[in-house]
This record gives C-alpha cells, structure tokens and sequence, in this order.
C-alpha cells in the first residue's frame, strides 16, 4: 500500500508543470541584481504573492514574491551571487496534487513526506535526429548563458571552465567564480597534471681534467607564513582601533560620491533667507493640517514647492549631460535625501512634483520617508530624479557643500533655522528686529551651469520662500 501511494505522487509529480521563475526587471537603467537571502529552499512549499527571496540593486533592497503557488522545485543562484534582470534564479513545481494525497491519506494510506520523495523532472523523450544539445548529461556541470558568454569573450576553452572550481548551487560555476579566475591572470591559470620533476642545481670546481660534476637537490624553499589577519590590521593601522567593514550600501554610496566629483566640476553659492513668515504659518497651520490631512507638516514639502516654482522659471537646471548634449527634462521629478537609521542615505524621488498641491506634496515627502527607513522602498522609487533636495538643517548644520546626485546636474541644501538679529528695511527706515534666518547653498555642474545662472536660481529659491503668504489657507 505505501509503495503504491508513492508511485502514485512520483507520478503525479512527473506530470506537474515547472514554472520559471525570473529576475524581476527593477527599473530602466538597472541590469543585474545580488541575491541577498531565500527564505524557501527546495521542497519548500510557497504560496503566490509570498516572499520567496531578498534582492538587493545599487538603489535599494527588495522582495521577490513568487509568481504561482506550489513547491520549490530547484534554486538555481546561490545568495550573494548577482544575476542579470530576466535570468531564470528558481524553477517553481505547480499544481501540487493536494488533493491527491488527502485522499490516500483518507483512505489509510500512508503517504511519504516531500523530504522523503526527492524531485523527479518530467521524462523528456529525445529521438535521435534532436540536438545532444538539449539533454543534459550526468556529471556534466550546467553554465548560465551569462558565464558562457564571459567565457566566450575571454577565449576560455571548456576543458579550462571544467576544472574552475564552482561556488554556485551544487557546485554550479557563477559569475564571481569566472570573474576571480580571470583576475588571478595567467599565474592562476587551471593546474593539469603533470609528473613532478626533481629540481637539480649543478656546481662545478674550476676546469679540471676528469672532474666530474656534482649533482646537488635544490632544498624546497619554504614559504614564508603568512601573518595573521589581526596582526596585518594591527601593523597597519596601530593596536588601539576598531576596524569596521563598509555594509554594501556604503560601499556604494562611497562609489557613487568619487565618481560624481571625477565627472563634474562642483561650484558651490550660497545666500540666507528671512523665512519667518514660512515658520509662523507652519506653527500656525499644523495641528489643523494633520488633523485634516493625517499626516504631518514639515518644512520639506515647503521647500520642495519652492524649488519647483524656480525650475519652472530656470529649466536647464533640470537637465543632464550626454557627451556634448545637453537633455533638458519636461518632467519635474525631485529627489530628497534621507538619513537611514543605519546612518547610510538614500535619495527617494517625488515624481512629478510639479503637479502635487501642498498636501500632495505633504503625504509623497512622509510615506517615502517612512518607507525609506523602513526598508519598504520599491527600485522605481530611486530613479528618474531631475533634481535632489538635502536638507542638512535636520541635523543642526547652517550651511553644506552637497555633491551633485548624478546624471542630475544641482542639489540643493537648506540649513537649520536660527533666530538672529537682522537689519530690516522699512519705508521708514532701517530697523533691528529678530528674524528665523536659514542659509542655502547649492552645488551645481559648471559644464552645462555657470556661476550667473546657478546663483540666480538659487536666490530666486531664496526670494519664493521669504515672499510666503502668512494668510495662505490649506
């Protein structure tokens, strides 16, 4: 009886259709992600719409669900590996025969559990006019087409990507396997096998008649042990530090921030502005507003609204730079810069933020934000920014020298706000008053952004928010 309910599920998985699953795309100019967790293994049971692993880009982390409910059938890229968008990463058994098995289990069967029962593919027959091509043989090792074609590139035969050694899924040769090989160049070229041979020195006396040459073995030279990872650090940097690894969003927001110096000549102005009027109508709106809207007020979508007034006004500072072409955006699309818990930053975009009213722009600033420290960010929500707002001011700085967010062009940062004591000019005449001051400063590319223009925006971002309606209703 338990051999036949085991046939019966051998079967039944023989005749379940396998389904692919793919390397979601995850945004225009994204073209590979790393894996950075599965939460199911093969054999695992998941349901559509379930997180079946974590990916990571150099924008931001995300989920994968699966795109059907059955069993995983086979994981084809270990984590850390990093796969080109559309590469099949897992294949998914469909059409689990549930049903089947509660009716043996019903009628006093015992059934095996899927750990017991090893996966079987459905029996393909092969006649023999097909391709060899399409049957794969034991002890033969499976190639991504992404391998084949580094292989193909780099003039690396098959016997020599044979004898690689593989850290992929059973031994399955991945990418960073080919590209290591490849970086150890010829010295690490793939070892054949060859009969030892004993190395010999000859010594001679001076030329004498009937001497006959002396054949010494060379002694093996030893190599020298190499110190330990502790003392490197420790003779390196001193005895009295920690050292730390960069997490990978680090890593490349370090990258990102070289490069964007190496591509475009930064200037920096700066100017100050008399927002008082801003910070009174804020204070003045804000239990209201949230009560109304449910959600909070900050300065940024004031800010933001501001900046927008102003590219409308200066266009070819929302624009990018290709080789001599110059790409001005229609679109208005403005990335705020937001400090992780994590102490990392990543840059959100508020797409279309031209055609967002104060409120809009409200709830787009707070959910992106939370999302953002929540890790709940989708790879869209980091592209297509036309122009970047940090606000430096958050952290008590006055004033800041942002780099530009590339291929953009300008980031602009806004200080903290101070109380000071300023010159204010009246119709009757000069006066002292106390004033909420804040300091702007933008950095801008002077290929395509010269000094006039980009001060000229900047003091106008300037003049918008002192010129706030303190009457304005929401």
């Amino acid at each position: 009886m338990i051999k036949t309910a085991i046939s019966l599920l051998h079967f039944k998985n023989c005749c379940m259709p396998l389904v692919d699953l793919i390397m979601p795309k995850l945004g225009e100019s994204i073209m590979e992600a790393t894996i950075l967790k599965w939460h199911k293994k093969p054999g695992d049971a998941v349901q559509q719409d379930e997180t079946v692993l974590d990916i990571a880009t150099d924008k931001v982390d995300s989920e994968v669900p699966s795109t059907d409910a059955g069993i995983i059938a086979e994981i084809l890229y270990k984590e850390n590996d990093v796969v080109p968008i559309g590469t099949v990463i897992a294949r998914l058994q469909t059409d689990v025969g549930v049903e089947s098995t509660e009716a043996a289990v019903s009628n006093g069967v015992p059934t095996a559990s899927p750990e017991e029962i090893p996966y079987q593919p459905a029996n393909i027959q092969v006649t023999p006019s097909q391709s060899q091509a399409t049957v794969t043989k034991p002890g033969i090792r499976f190639y991504s087409p992404l391998v084949l074609k580094i292989a193909q590139e780099e003039g690396i035969g098959m016997a020599e990507l044979e004898a690689i050694p593989g850290t992929g899924q059973d031994g399955r040769l991945s990418k960073k396997d080919i590209l290591e090989h490849l970086a150890k160049g010829s010295a690490a070229k793939v070892e054949r096998s060859v009969v030892p041979e004993t190395s010999v020195q000859l010594t001679s006396t001076p030329p004498l008649q009937n001497v006959t040459p002396v054949v010494q073995p060379v002694a093996q030279k030893q190599p020298l042990a190499e110190p330990a990872k502790n003392e490197l650090e420790v003779g390196n940097y001193g005895s009295n530090v920690e050292i730390v690894e960069m997490d990978r969003m680090r890593k490349l927001i370090a990258k990102f921030m070289v490069d964007s110096k190496k591509i475009s000549p930064h200037v920096t102005s700066f100017t100050e502005a008399d927002v008082t009027n801003m910070v009174m109508w804020r204070e003045r709106v804000k239990k209201d507003f949230e009560k109304r809207e449910n959600t909070k007020i900050t300065f940024t979508p004031l800010f933001i609204e501001a900046v927008v007034k102003c590219l409308k006004k200066f266009p070819l500072i929302n624009c990018s730079i290709d080789g001599d072409k110059i790409i001005i955006k229609k679109d208005i699309n403005i990335g705020m810069a937001t400090a992780l818990p994590s102490g990392n930053l990543i840059v959100p975009v508020i797409k279309n933020a031209d055609q967002l009213n104060l409120v809009g722009l409200s709830k787009q600033v707070n959910g992106m934000a939370d999302a953002a420290r929540n890790n709940k960010l989708k790879p869209d929500d980091t592209q297509g920014g036309t122009f970047t707002l940090t606000n430096v001011g958050t952290f008590g700085s006055l004033m800041g020298t942002p780099i530009i967010n590339q291929p953009q062009v300008a980031i602009l940062a806004v200080g903290a706000i101070k109380k000071r004591p300023v010159v204010i000019e009246t119709a009757q005449g000069d006066t002292i008053g106390i004033r909420h001051m804040m300091y702007l400063s933008m950095s801008y590319d002077h290929r395509i952004v010269d000094g006039s223009l980009g001060a000229t925006f900047l003091t106008a971002v300037a003049k918008e928010l002192e010129a706030w309606d303190v009457d304005r209703s929401i």
